[in-house]
């Protein structure tokens, strides 16, 4: 849920539980108040007539003929009435003759005038509600001490309006609360959307600069300076600093590259000459001892001599393998790209496989079933593939000291597989993530078995370079399998 609408749903309902306890407290308010003064009307009006009725009914003493006797004339707007508890008699104004109607009198009305002097309550008269006013009429006892109840009177006028009224006032205090809500839902979402519209273009302005990755555009903002703002200005400073930072390392990861690559250059040629000359020397060497025999020279020393040289062209043969390496790598950060074409698989496995079989090794070398290579052509470097399946050869010589070694072919779909399985010493399942970073190497072959740790790291770089991927499966003690998937340039249509 956005910013904006969690705002306007938050407002929208405060004002609707403002709105509400406002309309229940009007209502209330109107209610009291108008009963209010019926309420005392009705008893104002109730005592004159009491008043005027008084010196009459003081002097009929024995309270069997309680009559209104005209004296109702000033309340002729209200229904009066006179019940007399002795006989049942009743005394009613105009208004209810007219009517035919007369006022409740009930056992609960006497009941409860025996313990109050007056009280209100509502009533239907035909077929209208009205508010009744009781107050009780009582003479002395005939022994003295005290009074008796002989009647009641009785004045009440109509509140149906009123209750009309209420009704009514409900639902108009119900619509104009519904209108206004969603009047000030739709304001307070424009507004919303307004005061809010700089941040989503900070956002569109972020999301651009995190989509083409130029950290040179800057957010543009020509408001306040309020929240937004601020939260603007820090950005475009954050983005400032990041961009000189970026900046910088970039142009030390490159001058890195560049020296990666210039020095693993420039180390090829000593490097040659070196390999070439104590090639030369050890031809040389043996030549001479052969010519001269073994009375001239020592035959110990003339051996130590021969390990030596056959020691500085191993060192010198490896520290040009690293080389080769590190130059392949420099060229993959430098972003080059491999020349590649159409070629044909098969034959470029299968001379894979007639080399790898002179390569130094402890394991059997076997070379399975690579029929689904037949008539796969891919797009890539010939060079680059083969070096690519040495990688994995050659690896999986070194850490295979028994068992075997097996490669063969298999196809899913538009890709061809280059499997190459071993029955070496495996890895842990935690080790897996790793096995690509440039000089990583297991803890278990460190010492163990010569190499530098780049081998996979230039497999993965080649891999990427063609589109493909890789599959590996290996088990601790059992061995590896690695799975070279490459897309096929013309996959064969279906007969």
């Amino acid at each position: 849920m956005s910013i904006r609408l969690r705002l306007t749903m938050w407002y929208s309902g405060i004002l609707a539980g403002t709105l509400l306890i406002f309309g229940i407290g009007l209502y209330f308010f109107l209610h009291y108040y108008l009963y209010d003064q019926i309420r005392a009307d009705l008893q104002r009006q109730a005592e004159a007539t009491y008043q005027r009725i008084l010196p009459i009914y003081s002097l009929r003493g024995s309270g069997l003929d309680l009559l209104l006797d005209d004296q109702d004339m000033m309340s002729s707007s209200y229904y009066t009435q006179i019940y007399n508890f002795t006989d049942n008699t009743v005394s009613r104004s105009a208004l209810l003759q007219q009517y035919k109607a007369r006022l409740p009198v009930t056992d609960n009305t006497r009941k409860t005038l025996q313990s109050k002097d007056s009280y209100f309550e509502k009533v239907t008269v035909f077929k209208q509600e009205v508010l009744l006013f009781n107050k009780r009429l009582l003479l002395p006892n005939a022994g003295g001490g005290g009074y008796r109840l002989v009647g009641v009177l009785q004045m009440a006028t109509p509140v149906g309006p009123f209750e009309r009224f209420f009704d009514i006032l409900q639902y108009i205090l119900a619509f104009l609360a519904f209108v206004t809500i969603v009047v000030a839902a739709s304001v307070g979402l424009f507004l919303a959307r307004k005061a809010l519209r700089p941040i989503d273009r900070v956002i569109a302005a972020a999301g651009q600069i995190q989509d083409g990755a130029d950290l040179g555009r800057r957010i543009p903002y020509d408001g306040p300076n309020d929240e937004v703002g601020r939260l603007t200005h820090t950005i475009n400073g954050m983005l400032d600093r990041i961009h000189v930072m970026y900046t910088e390392l970039d142009e030390a990861y490159r001058a890195q590259r560049r020296f990666v690559s210039d020095a693993s250059h420039e180390l090829r040629t000593p490097l040659t000459t070196i390999r070439g000359n104590v090639d030369l020397l050890e031809k040389m060497w043996r030549r001479s001892a052969e010519e001269q025999g073994t009375q001239l020279a020592d035959p110990a020393q003339l051996q130590l001599s021969l390990e030596a040289m056959q020691d500085i062209a191993g060192e010198a043969h490896r520290m040009s393998r690293l080389v080769s390496d590190l130059l392949s790598l420099a060229r993959a950060d430098a972003g080059v790209q491999m020349e590649r074409s159409e070629l044909e698989l098969r034959p470029l496995v299968e001379e894979v496989a007639r080399r790898a079989q002179f390569l130094e090794r402890k394991a059997d070398w076997i070379v399975g079933s690579l029929d689904a290579l037949e008539g796969v052509r891919v797009i890539g470097s010939r060079d680059y593939l083969q070096q690519l399946l040495f990688i994995f050869i050659e690896n999986a010589f070194k850490y295979t000291p028994s068992g075997s070694v097996t490669l063969d072919a298999l196809r899913s779909g538009g890709q061809v597989g280059l499997r190459i399985a071993d029955t070496g010493i495996g890895m842990d399942k935690e080790e897996i993530p790793h096995i690509f970073e440039r000089f990583y190497r297991a803890d278990e072959s460190r010492g163990k078995t010569s190499g530098t740790g780049l081998g996979l790291s230039i497999a993965k770089w080649i891999i990427d370079e063609h589109g493909g991927s890789i599959e590996v499966t290996t088990r601790k003690d059992e061995g590896s399998t690695f799975i070279v998937w490459l897309p096929i340039a013309f996959p064969q249509p279906l007969e």
